[in-house]
């Protein structure tokens, strides 16, 4: 059974590491920044999220702590999202306010 769970958590490790290095490869693209920003923060979002579910099947003692990281791993990159979306929508008419 342990194995099995070694297994299991060291696949949602390794897909975590993928997810990461993937939306980092998106970077060199053609596309907006925005577009590579949300797929970057997405990407690195659910690489986390993953890795840090891997860890909690290895050390299943630390749950609480765990947790907690995850959900506010997904916040917080929720928040960031919006707040950058946010900045990229109204900076030109800040810049008109102020002039």
């Amino acid at each position: 059974m342990q194995n099995l769970v070694s297994i299991i958590s060291y696949t949602c490790i390794g897909i975590g590491l993928f997810f990461w290095f993937w939306g980092t490869s998106h970077l060199v693209s053609n596309k907006s920044v925005l577009f590579k920003l949300h797929g970057l923060t997405v990407a690195d979002t659910l690489g986390s999220m993953l890795m840090m579910v891997g860890i909690l099947m290895q050390i299943p003692s630390k749950w609480p702590l765990l947790v907690l990281g995850i959900i506010s791993l997904a916040m917080w990159n929720t928040m960031l999202g919006y707040v950058i979306a946010y900045c990229s929508t109204h900076d030109t008419t800040i810049e008109a306010e102020n002039e």
